[in-house]
């Protein structure tokens, strides 16, 4: 009996010798784990280049937390092994099967990968570095990174993944490979590339969404400058990257049959789009394609097809989008629902001022206003003016003293408005109110400076959409029926004067044009006025950074302003 017994307590030694974790009781490990030594000599220097692999020693067991993510390698190694994998261990390991540079310093940046194994302690932003040459280069560019489209938010965004790179500069630079130095920014948009040799480069910084460390023209925001970035015996730091929208390389996508006719669907938005039908069964038809449009529309009348129930054509289509040129095919078959129809685009309940918008899904060609009837409490016979939108052939905007508090009918008679192929097939009634003047606050800004060209004044919600928005030149821009809420204020400028905002083409080297964000919350209120009058986009205030993640940030300073006046309930 007392031999099992030794048996039983040697087995459960045995275990508990075996068993890699903390201690039950005492204080809870803290600390993150320290290197302790490497293949590498102390030196770092004169590494073979045919070194296949580094190994560093941590004085506990350690696990490595998004390796995909955190791991960045300059200049870039493809490597094929990596311990450890899912197992905590008390070494990292990397391998590759390649040959090292001559005279060149390799940064392995592990980010935040590394972590005891017990507590998740980590190794914050761990760099290991050597060379293959007799010196370790120890240039550096350090500076701030942000996403300069929206308003910096006070706290992080943890969703971010902010890469900065540098491409020896050359004529022939292949951007779609990493760049030969890279580093990712931490939460609060702070980067450092560590261990640089002198020479000229070209930066560039991007929002990583697809983690390849590769930048994506029009999927990811990008920062790059004109000229190229020279690093001799000197430092960079403070650098200030503002992260902006860019263009997408203008592709073909889709063809999509749509009520009307069906639709030529890109990736990117082409300036201006052709296209001719190259099949016989198709003979009249008509393109719409809005300029930076990233969608164009072939109208025609079904009929000519003489499509039976259920069947359905090829149609054969060569089109030109910019530079693009390609070929497409559509099996079209009318949709059950290809009604030529109009509805009301603004809603049931108007701000005051405001106008009612006709929607329609056709372009209009001409229209009988003349026919129509406003009414206002039922009754009473109110006029009216009306015109097709110069800018949205889909749209009619209709304009009248509208009274705050009334409701109104306007009837809209069929065969009263026509399509490029087809009339209105049946009478419609738009029923809507007009809201009242105390339900809503203004805002004036006072600009003390403005762009040269002219630009758009938005309004923006606090989840970065756009509530308001004015084309202007001038310094004092005035918002009068705004819904209560919290804004901020952007300009967007359009420098080249195209009627447009141009994102950043990054492959023909062309800057995004200007954008400027007022940092500061805007609180409308109902009857209250707004005024700003100390902003100044040209010459701005350093952009705040973040409150920490783990800090108390402070409430946003609220609007000064005043009440505004009661209506007098004139009509």
């Amino acid at each position: 009996m007392k031999k099992y017994i030794l048996l039983i307590l040697a087995g459960l030694v045995m275990f508990s010798c075996a068993r890699v974790g903390s201690p039950s009781g005492g204080k809870k490990d803290s600390l993150a784990p320290k290197l302790v030594g490497s293949n590498i000599d102390s030196a770092r220097i004169n590494v073979p280049v045919g070194t296949d692999h580094i190994r560093l020693d941590f004085d506990e067991y350690v696990t490595l937390k998004d390796v995909q993510k955190n791991l960045i390698i300059s200049p870039p190694i493809k490597y094929t092994k990596i311990i450890p994998t899912t197992l905590g261990n008390k070494f990292v390991e990397i391998r590759w099967d390649e040959p090292l540079q001559e005279n060149t310093t390799y940064n392995f940046n592990f980010g935040n990968a590394i972590a005891d194994l017990n507590e998740g302690n980590v190794l914050p932003y761990f760099n290991f570095a050597f060379s293959t040459g007799n010196k370790l280069d120890n240039l550096y560019i350090s500076g701030d990174l942000y996403d300069g489209f929206y308003k910096r938010k006070e706290k992080t965004d943890t969703k971010t993944n902010y890469v900065v790179g540098l491409y020896k500069a050359s004529d022939s630079i292949d951007y779609t490979k990493k760049p030969y130095y890279i580093t990712r920014a931490d939460t609060d948009g702070y980067f450092e590339l560590n261990y640089l040799s002198p020479g000229h480069y070209r930066i560039i910084g991007f929002n990583d969404e697809d983690q390849n460390s590769v930048y994506t023209p029009g999927k990811e925001s990008v920062y790059f400058q004109d000229k190229d970035v020279v690093l001799n015996d000197q430092n960079i730091s403070g650098m200030e990257m503002k992260l902006l929208p860019s263009r997408k390389v203008v592709k073909f996508s889709e063809a999509q049959i749509t009520p009307g006719g069906f639709t030529l669907l890109f990736e990117g938005t082409p300036e201006k789009v052709t296209a001719t039908a190259e099949s016989e069964n198709l003979k009249e038809y008509r393109l719409t394609h809005r300029k930076y449009s990233d969608s164009a529309r072939i109208w025609f009348e079904p009929a000519q097809l003489a499509l039976k129930d259920n069947q359905s054509v090829n149609i054969k289509v060569s089109y030109i989008a910019d530079t693009l040129k390609g070929n497409t095919s559509v099996y079209y078959k009318a949709p059950e629902k290809n009604d030529f129809e109009i509805s009301n685009a603004v809603g049931g309940l108007l701000p005051p001022n405001s106008e009612l918008v006709i929607q329609s899904n056709r372009p209009l060609q001409n229209f009988q206003p003349d026919k129509w009837s406003l009414k206002v409490d039922s009754t009473n016979i109110q006029t009216f003016h009306a015109l097709i939108d110069p800018a949205d052939s889909t749209r009619i905007r209709v304009k009248s003293e509208f009274l705050p508090g009334k409701k109104y009918e306007l009837t809209v008679p069929k065969e009263t408005i026509s399509s490029l192929f087809e009339k209105l097939p049946k009478s419609y009634q738009f029923n809507f109110d007009i809201d009242k003047a105390q339900n809503y606050g203004k805002l004036t800004l006072n600009l003390k400076n403005v762009p040269q060209a002219e630009f758009w004044v938005q309004l923006m919600s606090e989840d970065d959409k756009v509530k308001y928005s004015v084309k202007t030149s001038k310094k004092d821009i005035v918002f009068s029926e705004l819904k209560p809420g919290r804004y901020y204020v952007r300009i967007l400028v359009d420098n080249n004067g195209n009627g447009v905002w141009d994102p950043a083409d990054f492959k023909n080297n062309r800057q995004a044009e200007d954008v400027y964000i007022f940092d500061k919350i805007i609180e409308i209120r109902q009857m209250w006025e707004n005024v700003e009058n100390t902003w100044d986009p040209l010459h701005p205030e350093p952009v705040k950074k973040p409150a920490p993640a783990d800090g108390k940030s402070s409430a946003p300073t609220s609007a000064a302003g005043k009440e505004l006046p009661k209506p007098s309930g004139k009509k």
